[in-house]
């Protein structure tokens, strides 16, 4: 078991009510999980979003932490939120990657591996 083991999965939602594809305007969820599968407890410093909506256009986010948190996982232990952003598109994808701190002090990075944004209305 590698002392550094974080496993990030997603699931997205198109959110028909608060979209206006009318408008070039989707909005969608998504849900994380972060979990600590390593021996060492770890803490999440802050995030790097990279996102991409089907005509190529590319946001940048980066910021402390998720959802106003920087959760410390334990081995063993999980953290999940939900968030949101808007693409100018029915279809996009998300990936990036997190900032950790390990107890030992050690820093290093998690992949957040791509994942689909798509809704169910394509023109």
């Amino acid at each position: 078991m590698s002392d550094y083991a974080i496993k990030v999965s997603a699931e997205s939602q198109y959110q028909p009510d608060s979209s206006s594809p009318d408008e070039g305007r989707y909005v969608f969820a998504y849900r994380i999980t972060i979990e600590n599968q390593g021996a060492k407890a770890a803490q999440l410093l802050d995030r790097h979003w990279i996102i991409t909506d089907a005509d190529g256009k590319v946001q940048e986010v980066r910021g402390q932490g998720v959802v106003g948190e920087q959760p410390h996982l334990s081995p063993g232990e999980s953290f999940q939120y939900t968030s949101g952003t808007i693409l100018a598109t029915p279809l996009g994808s998300m990936e990036g990657s997190y900032g950790m701190v390990a107890e030992d002090g050690a820093r290093f990075s998690v992949e957040i591996p791509v994942f689909s944004l798509a809704s169910t209305r394509i023109h």
